[in-house]
């Protein structure tokens, strides 16, 4: 039986942003709360330490999303990144802001310090919106002619791209207050409660706003959703969302630590499904296919080899980090 490459590839790089989106969703999540946090000093070190020992890892999965298109699916990265480039050095100069302040912030006076806590949020907030307008810019579409970008230099910049780059932040503030009420104790876990409520409500409400226009983007979205075999995803994944909502939001009522992170995780999974749904099997709406945009097998296959070590690997250091960070932080000797 021969293996059909390029959708064993299509599920790997899928799969690698999902990891990212999840993992360094929270991350990024924690640095948006950074300025509403309570202004004791003792509580944005305890939420800085909450991620500071995986958040690069994290990003380990971002690398391996980008660089397993460029080498796979090289169509599809030749016709991405000339569409996506403002929002794309957007998110790599918002990830550098957060990546220095990390470093710097720790070393910093008194009086200096809130200089890289702004950069700690601004990052944060920056690479949080350009995901979410990348997002949003894919959904639309990317004008293709002779395979290459055939489309303007702000086609990406949209009423729909900037409600899906709003959408995500919501999203992330909600995963991050949620990851902030499983690691922390006291004012600072009932601070991250009230926002992961306020968060929540937020991100559903613009989950089925962002579900109500996609349809009328492309007429292919609707036939996905609404008409043969797939009419069943329509009533299972809404379903599924609602019941994630309901163990968050109670878990969030009863004070329950762990419940409501993974909820949270739930409903970003099961949009992540949504979209994979609505793209398959397009790698780039609206005409380029996962197949169109592979590169050869011989090259598919070469590289398989190698990531089929290389993907267990890091799975298995990102759970250990995990593992040996888990708990709950605090203030005076990190985690126990």
């Amino acid at each position: 039986m021969e293996l059909d490459l390029p959708l064993i590839w299509a599920a790997i790089i899928a799969f690698a942003i999902l990891a990212y989106v999840s993992l360094d969703g929270f991350d990024l999540g924690v640095g948006i709360l950074f300025p509403f946090a309570p202004e004791k000093l003792q509580h944005r070190d305890l939420m800085m330490n909450s991620v500071a020992p995986i958040w690069d890892g994290n990003e380990t999965w971002l690398v391996l999303g980008g660089g397993g298109l460029l080498a796979v699916f090289p169509l599809a990265y030749a016709v991405v990144l000339p569409a996506l480039y403002v929002p794309i050095i957007a998110m790599l100069l918002g990830l550098i802001f957060r990546g220095v302040a990390f470093e710097f912030r720790w070393r910093a006076s008194d009086r200096n310090r809130i200089w890289w806590d702004r950069s700690f949020a601004f990052g944060s907030l920056l690479a949080a919106v350009s995901q979410g307008v990348c997002l949003g810019a894919l959904i639309q579409g990317i004008e293709v002619a002779d395979r290459s970008f055939a489309g303007g230099r702000l086609d990406w910049l949209t009423p729909f791209s900037l409600l899906t780059g709003g959408a995500l932040v919501v999203g992330y503030v909600m995963l991050g207050a949620t990851w902030l009420v499983m690691k922390t104790e006291g004012e600072l876990q009932i601070f991250a409660r009230k926002f992961a409520m306020i968060s929540g409500f937020l991100t559903m409400a613009l989950i089925g706003l962002v579900s109500l226009v996609t349809p009328f983007l492309d007429a292919e979205y609707h036939h996905r959703w609404f008409e043969g075999g797939n009419l069943v995803f329509s009533v299972i994944v809404p379903f599924l969302l609602a019941v994630c909502a309901v163990i968050m939001f109670l878990g969030l009522k009863r004070h329950h630590d762990k419940r409501p992170f993974f909820a949270a995780h739930g409903i970003f999974f099961l949009c992540y499904v949504g979209i994979g749904i609505s793209f398959y099997p397009r790698m780039v709406p609206p005409d380029l296919t996962i197949w169109a945009a592979a590169a050869p097998d011989k090259s598919l296959g070469f590289l398989l080899v190698g990531t089929v070590f290389l993907i267990p690997m890091i799975i298995a250091y990102t759970a250990y980090s995990y593992w040996v960070f888990r708990g709950k932080v605090d203030p005076n000797s990190g985690y126990h």
